[in-house]
């Protein structure tokens, strides 16, 4: 049977490791790659609609903020800093031009970073200590 084994009398599918890099930017699915992690622009889905992966483990908590805060928004930051030191503009010009840039700095990065987290998560089995018996069960092979 193509990526399954029998084990023990029973049929368990057999992912390869994927890159959580690969698929937490682009939103798939960590363990089938095919699947999606999202539902809308931030929601985690409750299981992959492919392999059936319950996502009850991913919790990035504040983690996407944290990295958009300490890296995407310096550029737009320094943007709107130079543009005052170097042409002094009024504060509609400011208005006009830093407010998309803070947004596109803020905003866009927020889906990729939250989706390589919670790949990451899925990659390294990363778990509060303690909770190898709730992480087993949430990814236990169905029959």
């Amino acid at each position: 049977m193509d990526g399954f084994e029998r084990i023990d009398g029973t049929v368990a599918q057999h992912w390869a490791p994927l890159s959580p890099v690969y698929t937490g930017i682009r939103g798939l699915c960590p363990r089938c790659g095919k699947g999606h992690i999202f539902d809308g622009f931030l929601a985690v889905r409750d299981a992959c609609e492919v392999c059936g992966l319950n996502y009850a483990f991913a919790d990035p908590a504040d983690g996407p903020a944290v990295f958009v805060q300490l890296f995407a928004c310096i550029p737009g930051v320094i943007f709107i800093i130079m543009l005052q030191i170097m042409a002094q503009p009024p504060w509609w010009v400011h208005f006009l031009t830093g407010v998309p840039v803070l947004i596109l700095t803020t905003i866009l990065p927020l889906r990729p970073i939250k989706g390589w987290l919670i790949a990451a998560q899925y990659t390294n089995k990363a778990q509060e200590a303690g909770t190898t018996k709730l992480w087993d069960e949430l990814h236990r092979q169905k029959d």
